[in-house]
């Protein structure tokens, strides 16, 4: 399996291997790979001729610093997980000052309130690090198609936003949830979980299920009144956000509308490890 560690190298393979019909899949990582991540690449590989997989744990968007320092990281255990796909993944795992051309700082966008609400709301500049350290990998790879998940369903409707404004030709597509079998969605953080907790931690996507079972029935108000309630008789688990949002525009409902499609966004803390997930409505 090949990995790689420098963009020039990286793209000079890629020019070796890429002919005019050939396209790029493209799948941006944080590493500590999961089921999750498989899935996607999975995609990538039987949708591409090529199929590359960064892992990169980008500091720009993390807002706390104890957050990147605890996030977990083994390239090696991500190697064999990727060779059960196939071994003809090209890896690519820059440094912070390989990617960042040795000034690892965020640029500032403006996605015309997308970035603001939720997520953006709670963790001062994380989609502004989100945004740079993607248009790098974009454009150190040159995908034809790159994959996100739709469990940072913010994030994924921001990264369109950008290659829209950039208007970059690269086709961005989002692929569905992957949970473990208590509902809870697939992530690195979910290691960090105690057995006990990350068995209960079903109760999250079990309390997004019962607000959706209300949307339609109750108004959005009564309903985050229902789910805050919930939380509040919980001794494991801390609501930071529950949020019924325009699944394009991401704005607040306020009065349930014909022809717009809703989402469920919810963040948690548990054993001071935050937790997001979201529901189509």
């Amino acid at each position: 399996m090949l990995v790689i560690h420098n963009k020039k190298e990286l793209q000079k393979v890629l020019q070796s291997k890429v002919n005019k019909n050939c396209t790029i899949g493209f799948v941006p990582t944080m590493g500590a790979l999961h089921t999750g991540h498989l899935s996607l690449i999975k995609r990538a590989f039987s949708q591409n001729e090529v199929t590359v997989v960064s892992i990169f744990i980008n500091p720009t968007q993390f807002d706390n610093k104890e957050d990147l320092e605890k996030y977990p990281t083994d390239l090696r255990n991500d190697i064999d997980l990727l060779q059960t796909v196939s071994d003809a993944i090209i890896i690519f795992a820059p440094s912070a000052l390989e990617i960042y051309n040795g000034d690892i700082a965020s640029k500032k966008f403006n996605f015309n309130g997308l970035e603001k609400v939720m997520e953006g709301e709670f963790r001062t500049g994380h989609f502004n690090g989100v945004a740079t350290i993607v248009e790098l990998l974009l454009l150190a790879v040159n995908p034809t198609h790159a994959y996100f998940g739709e469990k940072d369903f913010q994030q994924l409707q921001i990264i369109k936003k950008l290659v829209e404004l950039k208007k970059f030709p690269f086709k961005i597509i989002g692929c569905p949830i992957e949970r473990e079998t208590n509902g809870l969605a697939r992530s690195s953080r979910n290691e960090r979980l105690s057995k006990s907790t990350r068995e209960e931690a079903g109760f999250i996507f079990k309390t997004l299920n019962s607000a959706k079972s209300k949307f339609g029935i109750e108004n959005a108000k009564s309903i985050t009144d229902w789910v805050a309630s919930e939380f509040a008789k919980s001794k494991l688990f801390e609501l930071e956000y529950f949020q019924i949002a325009d699944a394009s525009t991401l704005t607040p409902i306020l009065k349930k509308q014909k022809n717009i499609k809703y989402r469920a966004f919810i963040a948690v803390y548990a054993e001071g490890i935050r937790l997001i997930d979201n529901i189509a409505l």
